[in-house]
């Protein structure tokens, strides 16, 4: 690759992570590798410390008398498919396993917090890259071959997991079998690649995978999946990335999120589908019928908790997948978010030594045409042409609208009819605080110099803003006046009235 000697040029300087407000959550650390596992180890800890203080709750209300799957138990019930203190039938017979469980869960809490606020308060901000095991956890971004070695760590991981399973299965005391009613060892797992990658396919019945009915098959898809994720470990680790791959996929920061969250959203809506219609993995007994509990059943199954939560996050995630990818075309593409302009990137790299390594254009990658750049231009946020207070009415009305839904169906008033108002006066609430938040939001980043093309003078965000109260009101009032009406606008539709 072609050097051009550059000896007075000075690498810029390292960028701060008070550039970024607090809300800006780990992006604040995406210079300071150090900084940034220190959060993802706080960050399981929290994780983790949930899964134990929850399962000690669930235990705490728990009542063996009454099925488990009518108890508003989320926890408990994978714990008992198990066969974790399961005796015939599915009955609970000990719950000291689910006890030692949570406790353990909290140990495990406390370890990872400290270890998260040791690489965040006493560690080094950036991590070394060199040959030492310390320096094994430094990386840089840009480096295609490290990010790679990171993904088969991860996949060694989820190897191991799924073997974790099947040694439950196999060895630590087995699986509870709703076929047999009861706990059994699987001895005798499903080895036959042909029956179990056929669960691909649509040849056991429509469910596809979740149409597995024995528990064999289970454990021995997990035996393979397992198999699969330690190889394509190895494999990530010990080679570099093909040049299809170098030239297709994006490289930094923001486009590996993407991809996590893609990959976060496709699991999830898998799992809702898998829970919601296959009685093997999630027995009746654990987790209430097949199917999602109706709205006159008087407390919601936990299949149904089960599967409308992995659904939502799964929206939530694949929302954030989708938004994430865009940005990061888009400013492959050369287009500036606070200029609204395209901007000519200047893709040179600053080498310790003095001199300047030429690199390819990102503007190369995604054309200046793509449907990607074309979207974010469009967005009220950007798009060239409007007043602050048009502005501010186009970002909100839309979220203003669907909220309402959102609320009245979550919040549990449906019996009484207040659901619609109910759904109203959250999202007017919402809005109040979203309102407050963007107030915040201005202060900062005036006091840092960073703001919108549209965004003069403190006179412009003030009329965003109150756009913003105006269209996030107007639409939730009106989607109040639809729901409150929906019986006579439904009568006038289908002809009723006339």
């Amino acid at each position: 690759m072609q050097t051009i000697a550059r000896p007075n040029l000075i690498p810029e300087p390292e960028k701060s992570e008070n550039e970024y407000g607090w809300w800006a959550g780990n992006a604040r650390f995406t210079e300071f590798s150090g900084l940034i596992l220190g959060a993802h180890v706080a960050h399981a800890g929290l994780i983790v410390l949930w899964a134990g203080a929850m399962t000690l709750f669930e235990l705490s209300n728990f009542n063996p008398e009454l099925p488990m799957y009518d108890q508003g138990l989320i926890l408990l019930p994978h714990l008992a498919s198990l066969g974790l203190g399961v005796g015939h039938g599915g009955q609970i017979v000990d719950t000291y396993p689910y006890f030692a469980i949570g406790v353990v869960h909290l140990i495990s809490s406390a370890v990872l917090g400290a270890g998260g606020l040791y690489h965040s308060l006493l560690g080094p901000k950036v991590l070394p890259q060199n040959n030492t095991f310390f320096g094994s956890f430094g990386y840089d971004w840009e480096d295609k071959d490290k990010m790679t070695s990171i993904i088969g760590i991860h996949l060694l991981l989820l190897g191991a997991g799924a073997w974790l399973l099947v040694a439950k299965a196999l060895f630590w005391g087995g699986l509870y079998d709703p076929h047999v009613a009861d706990v059994r060892i699987i001895s005798e797992p499903t080895l036959n690649p042909a029956r179990i990658f056929s669960y691909l396919l649509p040849v056991h019945g429509p469910e596809g995978m979740a149409a597995v009915d024995n528990l064999e098959d289970v454990v021995g898809g997990h035996i393979y999946v397992g198999l699969l994720c330690i190889l394509g470990g190895f494999w990530h680790i010990f080679t570099k990335p093909f040049a299809w791959a170098q030239r297709v996929l994006f490289w930094s920061g923001e486009a590996y999120l993407s991809y996590s969250l893609g990959a976060l959203a496709y699991m999830g809506f898998l799992a809702a589908y898998f829970v919601t219609v296959d009685d093997t993995v999630y027995p009746e007994v654990f987790y209430g019928p097949v199917g999602l509990t109706g709205p006159d059943a008087a407390v919601v199954s936990s299949r149904t908790w089960l599967a409308t939560s992995h659904f939502v996050l799964s929206i939530l995630a694949l929302s954030g997948h989708i938004w994430h990818a865009l940005r990061v075309r888009t400013k492959a593409a050369g287009f500036d978010f606070r200029s609204g302009e395209f901007v000519t990137a200047t893709s040179s790299k600053v080498e310790k030594s003095g001199q300047m390594q030429a690199q390819p254009t990102l503007a190369t990658v995604v054309s200046f045409s793509d449907v990607t750049v074309t979207f974010l231009r469009n967005l009220p946020i950007y798009r060239k042409g409007l007043s602050p207070i048009v502005r501010g009415l186009e970002v909100s009305l839309a979220h203003g609208y669907f909220l309402v839904g959102a609320f009245a169906v979550l919040l549990p008033l449906h019996e009484k009819g207040l659901a619609p108002l109910a759904g109203l006066l959250a999202t007017l609430a919402l809005v109040l605080i979203l309102a407050i938040a963007l107030s915040v939001y201005e202060r900062r980043n005036i006091e840092a110099g960073k703001v919108l093309y549209w965004h003069k003078t403190s006179e412009d965000w003030s009329l965003f803003r109150g756009g913003f109260v105006m269209g996030g009101t107007s639409g939730a009032f009106l989607a109040y006046l639809l729901l409150d009406n929906f019986a006579g606008i439904d009568a006038i539709f289908r002809g009723v009235i006339n």
